[in-house]
């Protein structure tokens, strides 16, 4: 079971009688579905379903945890806080005050002493989060890196791609919803009830169509790949997608990428010409994610 160290994700305690029924109402998932042993992924979006932030949330007797990627440190908090009114709620930020360790694998790891693991699924499979304090991290560390190795950032960049996952900064930004990026079966629970930005996330749930989607792109002649590729469609010319993440898979044998691409271009098979800005270009085909 590979191990992650998840700690420079920002992290929000949340408190007060009406913490729940507040971020209810700006969550796509059921904050009542989050406990103390499982960690439940959710977006933050906007009044027009866009995202805001990918979190994932846990829940103790008297708080309700989250945290987020890095990028979204100084946005996430505020985002939440402009819809306080009269809620007997308090976020307060505690990034520092606190480790973050994932491992992934069915079963739950041998505790380092009396820790509790939590169940969260983060590269696309089940997976388990230890949250400790942060004057432990190193001894912590140790002690799990002996038994699980430790993933380096460009190896857990490489699986997060193989595993289809979007990332801020990558797959995901303010201009993406959700659906579009395969976070709807995670992510969005559909008879919840009211939340911000749901009107538009559940008029496409009818529609069964986004206008992009993400998808997985195998380079065909095993041509590097990079984020920022332009996609065309061979037969008529046009524009009709970019290249966000891409990798070498040793295990596939192959260039990989991640991309959004639009409606018309994106079923499984579909071969597309990527561009770079300086000249460069490859053939890609469309293939299912997360990526075999």
């Amino acid at each position: 079971m590979p191990l992650f160290d998840l700690s420079d994700r920002v992290k929000l305690r949340v408190t007060g009688s009406d913490r729940v029924r507040f971020l209810n109402g700006q969550m796509t998932n059921d904050v009542r579905k989050a406990t103390a042993d499982r960690a439940l992924a959710a977006c933050v979006v906007n009044a027009k379903g866009k995202l805001d932030a990918l979190v994932y949330m846990s829940a103790r007797p008297e708080e309700v945890l989250l945290d987020a990627e890095p990028e979204v440190r100084a946005t996430l908090a505020p985002r939440l806080e402009r819809y306080l009114i009269a809620d007997d709620v308090t976020i307060e930020e505690v990034t520092e005050d606190f480790a973050l360790f994932h491992l992934t694998g069915g079963n739950a790891p041998p505790l380092p002493n009396e820790r509790t693991w939590r169940q969260a699924r983060r590269f696309g499979t089940a997976g388990w989060d230890l949250l400790i304090d942060a004057a432990e991290h190193d001894r912590v560390l140790a002690l799990l890196a002996a038994e699980s190795p430790l993933c380096a950032a460009d190896e857990a960049e490489r699986l997060r791609i193989e595993a289809g996952i979007p990332r801020w900064g990558r797959e995901l930004s303010d201009q993406i919803i959700p659906v579009e990026a395969n976070l709807a079966e995670e992510t969005i629970d559909y008879a919840k009830g009211c939340y911000i930005g749901q009107e538009v996330i559940s008029r496409m749930k009818m529609s069964g169509q986004t206008s992009k989607r993400l998808c997985g792109l195998v380079a065909i002649d095993d041509a590097p790949l990079a984020a920022g590729w332009l996609l065309f469609h061979p037969e008529t010319g046009k524009e009709v997608g970019r290249i966000t993440s891409a990798t070498r898979s040793e295990r596939l044998g192959h260039e990989i990428a991640l991309g959004f691409v639009k409606r018309g271009s994106n079923e499984i098979g579909t071969r597309l010409s990527a561009h770079h800005a300086e000249g460069q270009t490859a053939r890609v085909e469309v293939v299912e994610l997360p990526f075999r």
